[in-house]
């Protein structure tokens, strides 16, 4: 019996622990010629108040569309402009944790059935999310062509929100530009 609760127990902490994954969702102007969009000047739309995450993250972005092809260049030569904004936001979780009784299939009041009810603990956890919006505007026409959105937790430590960062960024530019893979 107390092997079973005690693997009751681990699935409950894995299952809170991975509460969280990374959402990345990109959309773009299916009638954009991204073909034309050769350069590009990036910069900070709205601030999430962390100038270092900031920089770190406008130079990710940065790096992310160069390995596509694009040049960056001056806010006046460019093709397209890359506005950045960027939230965080707190949100809870609720993690409960089971102990005795779990030999069974305890249901009802004070477990009449199979097995008994035991107890269960309840706590609330709270993490902070950060949400990256990255828009890309067609510099001449003043259109947007394309935005992903990418949410993920964040950790206290900045290596791990870089590596988290770089990932995003992976996937925000997989099939980038919008159309690139049709053509492989």
């Amino acid at each position: 019996m107390r092997l079973r609760t005690l693997a009751a127990v681990a699935l409950m902490s894995v299952a809170g622990g991975a509460a969280f994954a990374q959402d990345v969702k990109v959309d773009y102007d299916k009638d954009a010629n991204f073909a034309s969009l050769k350069t590009f000047a990036a910069k900070i739309g709205t601030s999430w108040n962390n100038p270092l995450g900031e920089k770190r993250v406008l130079a990710e972005i940065e790096q992310g569309l160069t390995e596509k092809g694009w040049t960056k260049t001056d806010a006046d030569k460019a093709d397209a402009m890359v506005v950045l904004h960027g939230a965080t936001e707190k949100q809870k979780t609720l993690n409960t944790f089971y102990s005795g009784g779990m030999g069974g299939y305890g249901y009802g009041w004070r477990g009449v059935g199979m097995g008994g009810m035991g107890s269960a603990t309840t706590t609330t956890s709270e993490y902070l999310v950060g949400t990256l919006v990255v828009d890309i505007f067609d510099a001449k026409s003043k259109q947007l062509v394309y935005r992903g959105i990418a949410s993920d937790e964040l950790s206290d430590k900045a290596e791990k929100n870089a590596k988290k960062l770089a990932k995003a960024s992976d996937k925000l530019f997989k099939d980038f530009p919008p159309g690139s893979k049709d053509k492989k």
